[in-house]
């Protein structure tokens, strides 16, 4: 499509063999470029080109009955019909996304006994060893959210595969290495490196998939990479049950093997047709993370940053702190350490099982409902499960079907995986939607320390019952926020 000025009102649009004429005005005829909504916008004078969010879409509609000779490309409507190329990108963002929890929760099962060791003490529940693995937990969300901006806008820049081999490499090399932590800084230190890989990963295999897998096909494969981080956590469960009686550091060893992942993921996944022609017209002209305040896309990315900051808080606070409230029962003061480990990963193990059939709750929600309310109910499901969970003191087996019921609702972050990319422009994507999601792990790193804060006045349970209360604004924001826009007819 390309879009002809004719002075400072009307234009004339040439897509194909069709054109259509309207009337319009930008401002002032002066020569620059900015980002608006899904495009870039281009104010030249006479005679140069133009384009525009809302002229897009009318050029589009005004073209299509006049190309009927177009040849249409259908989305795929059964299994057999999935290219080898969305096969192939399928998997290499599943094995990502499993590796990517893998090492991503090996911290949170050894945490309290592993930073006991450095700081050369016996008790893991000693004010020190909660204050530094809290510290060193915050410090991994940071570098999440850190890694997701880097990683996103080299994604935007590089290219989708590239960037994801990349981000591979850097949490297996970090994670690997935590083991060699000789004091609780160089864990933190190892920590935010590693999480600077996981958290560009979402961002960059999100996008990949939202850009070669069928729009219809979208919520089930949300949900069906949902599980990749639901098999990686239950993983790094085995793991930490399998070498529960070897030093905890080493658990950190078996993070190294991701990145044999790599070599197959720059020999196999191409990048994405709808990346190489966005970048092809965009041309020097490419938006930058700016962009992303500005226009139509602005109100999209602060409503979308408060989402993530509210769902993430609450929901990184109750899987860090949930394991330290299970281990803390009075029922288990006087168990045996290994004994009550194999009960706090049990817990930790029925949470992420049952949210792989979350993950495909979610989808079936996104499906009947659109993304906006399936996601709204999610929350409201979340909400009940944290006030039955913690609103009242229980035991470990009253405690049980209540964390359940945390863990079945988060698999709307399953939804968040291709409900968030398609929301920014192509050349903004994993920009946006990394930024976005990631800078909620920001303040979701100040919410594991300020809701931690509350082990040393009071208890866990209330620290957990005021941290699912989040979910309350979390509801009513995401009421106001849009749907993915429709895709239409894809034109070869």
């Amino acid at each position: 499509m390309r879009l002809l000025r004719n002075g400072c009102g009307s234009y004339t649009v040439i897509m194909q063999q069709a054109a259509w004429r309207g009337k319009g005005f930008l401002g002032q005829c002066r020569s620059r470029s900015y980002y608006d909504g899904r495009l870039t916008v281009t104010e030249t004078r006479a005679g140069e080109a133009l384009e525009t969010p809302e002229t897009a879409k009318k050029a589009e509609a005004a073209a299509a009955p006049l190309a009927a000779g177009t040849p249409v490309v259908r989305e795929a409507e059964r299994l057999r019909d999935i290219s080898a190329t969305q096969w192939k990108t399928g998997i290499a963002a599943w094995l990502g996304w499993l590796f990517d929890g893998l090492d991503m929760h090996l911290y949170t099962l050894v945490a309290a006994v592993f930073v006991a060791q450095l700081l050369d003490l016996s008790d893991p529940s000693n004010d020190l060893v909660k204050s530094r693995s809290s510290w060193i937990q915050a410090a991994f969300l940071v570098g999440w959210a850190l890694g997701g901006g880097v990683f996103g806008r080299l994604g935007d820049r590089l290219g989708r595969s590239r960037t994801l081999s990349l981000t591979i490499l850097t949490y297996a090399l970090f994670t690997g290495l935590s083991c060699f932590a000789q004091a609780w800084w160089q864990l933190l230190i190892f920590r935010f490196l590693a999480a600077l890989g996981i958290g560009g990963e979402w961002a960059v295999g999100s996008s990949l998939l939202a850009e070669t897998w069928p729009r219809r096909w979208r919520p089930w494969i949300a949900a069906v990479l949902q599980t990749g981080v639901n098999v990686g956590v239950l993983l790094a469960c085995l793991t930490y049950v399998l070498m529960s009686n070897t030093n905890p550091r080493y658990v950190f060893l078996v993070g190294i093997v991701p990145a044999l992942l790599v070599f197959w993921i720059r020999r196999a996944v191409p990048e994405p047709e709808e990346w190489r022609a966005a970048k092809a017209r965009a041309a020097h002209h490419e938006p930058g993370v700016r962009d992303l305040f500005r226009g139509g896309v602005r109100r999209t990315t602060l409503l979308t940053i408060l989402i993530c900051s509210l769902s993430l808080s609450a929901w990184w606070a109750f899987m860090f702190w949930n394991s330290q409230h299970v281990r803390n029962l009075p029922e288990f003061a006087g168990l045996p350490r290994p004994e009550r480990e194999v009960k706090v990963s049990l817990v930790f193990f029925l949470v992420i099982l049952v949210s792989v059939g979350g993950n495909f709750f979610g989808g079936l929600l996104a499906r009947r409902l659109g993304y906006r309310r399936g996601i709204a109910l999610m929350f409201a499901g979340f909400l009940g499960a944290f006030i039955g969970a913690f609103a009242v003191p229980r035991d470990y087996l009253s405690l049980l079907p209540w964390v359940c019921a945390i863990g079945f609702f988060s698999g709307v972050f399953g939804l968040f995986t291709m409900y968030l990319p398609p929301l920014f422009p192509t050349l903004l994507r994993t920009t946006g939607a990394g930024f976005c999601f990631n800078i909620g792990r920001v303040v979701a790193a100040f919410g594991t320390v300020f809701f931690g804060l509350f082990s040393v006045v009071g208890d866990f349970r209330e620290a957990l019952l005021y941290d699912g209360m989040l979910f309350i604004p979390a509801i009513f924001v995401m009421l106001f926020m849009p749907e993915p826009p429709s895709e239409g007819q894809v034109t070869a």
